[in-house]
């Protein structure tokens, strides 16, 4: 950032204690900031005061309306939205999301230069998962480019992770916004946009193509000015260097094809990028070759369309899995998805650890035969104790775990507990845990069926 940026309060709306800068854009700058109630990092989208222009402040409306009605583990999420009147004469309006740790894309590409195929492979799924359920909803984004795409810190090395953000000119599928066809940044525009047509879901494919392409290269496919940058993309195809793989460089071609309609859907998209990444997960040994079956391919495509993945805590599952504690009267107990990778934790209740590789996931036996594990002491079977959790505390000894059934009968993941003492479970116990993994499964299909009469209206 070269500009300084425009002095903000020290509190907005007497809760968020501002920071520093992290971010900005044309109509507002994104700082660091701490919920002081909740005692957690927020960042804060704070708008320009001068913005009076009617259409910028419904332009603002629908940003936070937009993000409101979005939750998915590719977006970032909205916790908070209102007009700051710490200055009377300039009030401002101000979006509160959650905060990310780590850079975006394009600082990170500068930083540490071009992407592997596998990293784009895990990044390109991501972001197809995040930007389908967006064209679900019914918006298009409009503006995909690398400043726009967050990249998660995460203490695992599994995998990159990337989060799709600033809906700041998304519009309404079908409907465009006051500006015109052509917003967005010139270097990622469709040549549909630059030749003046309306935008389509398509276009939005488009511009992933050209981003993840950049992440392949390191460079933008289409450098130069905005009047060279636009035109290009008429006159050629975006090169794609022969050492990316394959399947990845015939995906990244049809995803930047001249026409709209002989790019791939979205749903294409995800699944030829969760191929390749599950491909490379089988490469490399960390997963068994049967995770590449059509059965597991079934049971992900259940995980992703629950949307719960990497989102933040929240009290209904932390309720499950202090009842889990309690009733079996012990000192952990965990509400654990699997992914392709790993094991995440949605609710730890006893431990700090947010996810494990899967490859050492107990969670990952009870999933593949969909029965409950109970044993006796995870200390006695060398296998077990190459499990972080039960490596991190030598004291641990029981375990039982039951599955997160699907109606399908497909396991998603594991209602567990740990104990610190060598312990046979029950068959009381059992059952009991596996109805308080039924009630979790209930509020799962709840807010499912919630975000579906949402974009069904």
């Amino acid at each position: 950032m070269t500009d300084a940026p425009p002095t903000a309060p020290s509190t907005v709306a007497g809760r968020y204690e501002i920071g520093e800068p992290i971010g900005r854009g044309a109509r507002a700058y994104v700082y660091e900031a701490v919920d002081r109630l909740l005692e957690r990092p927020v960042a804060i989208k704070l708008f320009h005061a001068s913005s009076v222009d009617i259409e910028e402040l419904r332009a603002q409306e629908v940003e936070a309306r937009l993000l409101g009605r979005l939750n998915h583990y590719a977006l970032t999420t909205l916790f908070d939205a209102g007009i700051d009147e710490s200055d009377p004469e300039n009030p401002r309006f101000f979006l509160v999301m959650e905060r990310i740790p780590g850079v975006d894309l394009k600082r990170w590409i500068r930083r540490e230069g071009a992407l592997t195929p596998a990293q784009v492979a895990y990044l390109g799924f991501d972001l197809a998962e995040g930007l389908q359920y967006v064209h679900e909803a019914g918006f298009l984004h409009r503006d995909i480019k690398p400043a726009n795409v967050l990249i998660a810190d995460r203490r695992s090395t599994t995998r990159i992770r990337g989060k799709l953000a600033d809906f700041g000119i998304a519009s309404i599928i079908g409907r465009l916004g006051s500006s015109g066809t052509a917003d967005g940044t010139a270097a990622y525009l469709s040549p549909e946009q630059v030749d003046g047509q309306e935008p389509t879901q398509a276009s939005d494919v488009y511009a992933l193509g050209l981003v993840l392409l950049e992440c392949l290269t390191g460079e933008p496919a289409f450098p130069g000015s905005k009047t060279e940058t636009a035109a290009a993309r008429l006159e050629r195809d975006p090169h794609i260097p022969a050492s990316v793989p394959g399947p990845s460089r015939e995906l990244l071609r049809s995803m930047t094809a001249l026409l709209p309609q002989d790019r791939p859907s979205l749903d294409e998209v995800a699944l030829a990028f969760q191929t390749a990444s599950l491909r490379d997960l089988v490469q490399t040994g960390r997963v068994d070759p049967a995770t590449l079956s059509t059965e597991e391919e079934r049971r992900m495509a259940l995980v992703r369309r629950y949307n719960i993945l990497d989102t933040p805590p929240d009290d209904a599952f932390d309720r499950i899995s202090h009842l889990a504690r309690r009733l079996l009267d012990v000192p952990i107990a965990l509400v654990a998805i699997l992914d392709a990778d790993r094991e995440w934790f949605k609710s730890r209740n006893g431990i700090e650890i947010e996810e494990i590789d899967r490859d050492v996931a107990l969670c990952a036996i009870t999933v593949q035969t969909n029965r409950p594990l109970a044993i006796t002491d995870v200390q006695a079977d060398e296998t077990f104790r190459r499990n972080p959790i039960v490596a991190a505390d030598p004291s641990l000894h029981a375990f039982l775990a039951v599955p997160l059934l699907t109606s399908g009968g497909h396991a998603i993941g594991t209602l567990c507990v740990f104990d610190r003492q060598v312990r046979v479970f029950t068959d009381q116990e059992i059952d009991d845990l596996s109805q308080l993994a039924a009630m979790a499964m209930r509020e799962l299909d709840l807010r499912l069926a919630s975000r579906r009469a949402v974009f069904d209206r």
